[in-house]
């Protein structure tokens, strides 16, 4: 157990109220607010029926959406997984908390390993949770909060597991960021137990969660709770029922079926259609477990006292890994600099707050749910830990925030063809460094959300003033960076680049015509088909 004396103060201060407001009043409860965080694995801005998807189904994550705050330019702090998931852990971004690639991939020399024969050697980086931060976990179990986790934790190895970070409970958090044994039981997982051939894993997560709702509601404890619910879905592999596929095929024939589906980036081909039947079903499984836990807190009485977010870690995976969704009209995807590797689903639902779809277009990212949280379960800031967050409360509650920069630190190639670069977002203004070529790109969003049109050469003064304001940052808080790879072959690096453009490209789009097939076979689909004497 660490010591942390000073969170005593928190539980002295007591659990006390947020401040009344005439036109969002405060929780009238005798209980301190309930908190479920709902976190999903590369799941998309545009992946979500709410937010414009004609193809794939959400109505769970929607229910979310029209009774709560939507925010149109939330972010996560990186376009990979293990950073995003600490930012929200710590309120830290990744160039601060020092995790800025997903934990297990290759940096500097041990990247040769890859195969991409890169000009540069991406930048080292931790590789567990710093024990020496203060988890949001942490303070709302010190504060008298029962803490839950459930699922993706991928955050360390044993030593950093949920558990190790102020977690009570842990089902399913270990080091590996992916379901290992696939979607449908038996999985392999030591902190969950397989109990029945063909279970789905986004369903026994929700069923989890209920259950310890259930056996630590606040009525028996007389303590409020926090279970984070974080999925596995929608992560490669994509595996879906039969059913499914069989429902999003005819759904994507009668859309229409595009002859084609990909155009080639700068790495790897970019997917440009959303018709995946078996990423649609991977998706529609996920909102069915986020309904279940919708309606156990209805069923058990906790709706009107359970503060609900639902955010996602990086864009929609488009290129690399599955190759599963296009985030259109964003560019990229996970992995990649542009909005559609960091924009995502971004909702908070506060029942004492009648939000009924307001939509905020504040800029808000993955540091934010920290000073968030804590404002409205009544604790108070911790401003030396969640250095780069701002509660958002003031938002909800009609007000304007102050402008302020939000930075993105990835000095990696990302496995789905982004590049080694650092973000600065300030106001309708975004600013690309790239490491690799040393360009820019100036991009104003309120005008060129698609960021088509680079305005560095007719905004020098603009683009000047947030690359200052990025190094400053990044120097301050001592960001590593690439350096270059003294064996780089420029040979080997273009024709591993014609390989993927004359090999892969056309077997992508030979394989998405076959799982958009009616003769399709899935075999026993993953072991979602079990038979039973």
């Amino acid at each position: 157990m660490k010591q942390r004396s000073h969170l005593w103060l928190l539980v002295f201060a007591g659990l006390v109220l947020v401040a009344c407001n005439q036109e969002n009043p405060t929780n009238t409860s005798e209980t301190p607010p309930n908190i479920v965080f709902i976190l999903a694995d590369d799941f998309g801005w545009k992946d979500a029926s709410y937010n414009g998807s004609e193809y794939y189904d959400t109505p769970n994550i929607d229910r979310i959406a029209k009774k709560g705050f939507k925010f149109t330019n939330g972010y996560a702090t990186c376009q990979v997984c293990s950073p995003s998931r600490a930012s929200i852990m710590t309120g830290k971004f990744p160039a601060r908390h020092g995790i800025t690639d997903y934990i297990g991939a290759w940096s500097d020399t041990t990247w040769r390993g890859a195969g991409r024969f890169t000009a540069l050697l991406p930048a080292k980086y931790d590789q567990a949770l710093n024990s020496a931060d203060t988890t949001l976990a942490e303070v709302l179990q010190t504060a008298g909060y029962r803490t839950f986790f459930a699922g993706k934790w991928h955050l360390g190895s044993k030593g950093s597991w949920p558990e190790d970070h102020g977690f009570d409970i842990n089902k399913g958090g270990w080091e590996k960021g992916s379901p290992i044994g696939g979607y449908f039981s038996p999985w392999t997982n030591p902190n969950l137990d397989n109990q029945k051939d063909g279970e789905n894993l986004s369903i026994r997560l929700a069923d989890e969660t209920v259950a310890f709702m259930s056996s630590h509601h606040p009525d028996t404890t007389g303590k409020p709770f926090f279970a984070f619910l974080s999925f596995y879905a929608v992560h490669s592999p994509i595996q879906t029922t039969e059913e499914k596929w069989a429902k999003y095929r005819a759904k994507a024939e009668r859309l229409g079926i595009a002859p084609s589906a990909y155009k080639m980036g700068h790495f790897l081909p970019i997917r440009q259609v959303q018709d995946n039947p078996i990423y649609a079903g991977l998706v529609e499984t996920m909102d069915e477990a986020v309904g279940k836990v919708l309606t156990g807190l209805d069923e058990l009485g906790l709706a009107e006292n359970t503060i609900v977010v639902f955010t996602s870690d990086n864009g929609g995976v488009a290129a690399g890994d599955a190759f599963s969704t296009s985030n259109l009209p964003l560019r990229g995807g996970k992995g990649y600099q542009y909005e559609g590797g960091i924009r995502e689903p971004y909702l908070i639902k506060v029942p004492w707050m009648k939000a009924e779809s307001t939509e905020i277009t504040t800029p808000a990212t993955g540091t934010d749910f920290y000073p968030t949280l804590l404002e409205l379960a009544g604790l108070s800031a911790l401003p030396h830990q969640h250095q780069d967050g701002i509660s958002l409360v003031p938002a909800l509650k009609g007000q304007e925030l102050p402008e302020r920069p939000l930075i993105w630190h990835y000095p990696h190639y990302g496995n789905q063809g982004g590049e080694p670069s650092s973000i600065i977002r300030r106001g309708d203004w975004k600013l690309i460094q790239y490491y690799e070529s040393d360009k820019q790109e100036l991009f104003n969003l309120s005008t060129d959300l698609e960021e088509q049109h680079n305005l560095v050469m007719k905004h020098p003064e603009i683009a000047e003033r947030l690359h200052k304001e990025l190094f400053d940052y990044l120097n301050s808080v001592g960001a590593l960076f690439p350096r270059k790879d003294p064996l780089y072959d420029a040979q080997n690096e273009q024709a591993y680049l014609q390989s993927i453009e004359n090999e892969l490209l056309p077997r992508l789009e030979e394989e998405r015509l076959q799982i958009l097939s009616p003769d399709f076979d899935g075999g026993n689909w993953w072991g979602s088909q079990v038979v039973e004497d």
